[in-house]
């Protein structure tokens, strides 16, 4: 009985010590253009063209009854700050920024969606 409860604590030890060297990965997954969700996590609203947009985490939506669907970014929005993991492009001696296929142009202290 002694060495069964030894050998508990010795596999108790080692699986603590793996627990504490184990890495958590956070994969973001971004939805495909015409998917259909029922909440989005603090969306900013964004009117263009008499229409409301809605960005959160550099991924736009339109509504849909009480649904947001996924959409294209419209081209000449504005948009205050962009989302983290952004990266910093140039193109043709422009200064551009890229974000899971949306492209931007500073513009004073806004951000503009644009083609390329």
């Amino acid at each position: 009985m002694k060495n069964f409860k030894i050998l508990l604590v010795t596999i108790s030890l080692f699986g603590a010590m793996f627990s504490v060297n184990a890495q958590t990965t956070v994969v973001k997954v971004y939805p495909k253009h015409g998917t259909i969700v029922k909440t989005v996590y603090k969306p900013k609203v964004v009117v263009h063209k008499k229409t409301n947009f809605y960005f959160a985490d550099g991924v736009w939506y339109k509504t849909r009854g009480r649904k947001y669907i996924v959409c294209a970014a419209p081209v000449g929005v504005k948009v205050r700050n962009l989302p983290r993991g952004n990266k910093v492009v140039v193109v043709n001696g422009r200064k551009l920024y890229k974000y899971k296929g949306i492209w931007y142009k500073k513009s004073g202290r806004n951000y503009v969606v644009i083609n390329v």
